[in-house]
């Protein structure tokens, strides 16, 4: 048996998360019309308690999922952050829907990444797992280059 509840919350957050190191708070009104969700001016959660719990959890959940694109939302019912959806690793990130501010965002935040990657030796993650999840491993190592790299260096003539 399960027990569930329902959060009645007096706040809502969706968070970008890219590269499992930043974090971008969003106000979020699920309960609004879809263009209307990204609460205009972005109002900061209401305690800066508030705000480190929801970046150290949201950040703890893409490290141990590894995610390094992932949009994370808490529903906030008295003062305490739930996750509520964290398996976003492909998120909205169209302007009219998530509005210019987040979207600058999120395009510099990607690009940085993407080249950051672009320019390490450090090779993506080639599978996830849950043991890893389950054992307590918080981030998958990185070592060396991807396989295709290798193979076309093996490859004769080249």
């Amino acid at each position: 048996m399960t027990l569930q509840h329902g959060v009645v919350f007096e706040e809502y957050y969706r968070c970008y998360v890219v590269g499992q190191e930043k974090v971008h708070i969003m106000k979020y009104d699920p309960r609004a019309p879809h263009h209307e969700r990204y609460v205009k001016g972005n109002p900061p959660p209401s305690t800066p308690a508030l705000k480190e719990r929801i970046e150290k959890d949201a950040l703890s959940l893409c490290r141990a999922l590894g995610y390094d694109l992932n949009t994370v939302e808490f529903a906030v019912e008295g003062g305490v952050p739930y996750a509520i959806d964290f398996l976003n690793p492909a998120p909205d990130a169209e302007i009219t829907s998530v509005g210019q501010q987040n979207f600058d965002w999120i395009v510099n935040a990607v690009a940085e990444m993407a080249v950051k990657m672009a320019l390490s030796a450090e090779s993506p993650a080639k599978e996830l797992r849950w043991a890893g999840f389950l054992a307590g491993a918080m981030k998958p190592e990185r070592k060396g280059e991807p396989e295709w790299v290798a193979a076309r260096k093996r490859k004769p003539g080249k």
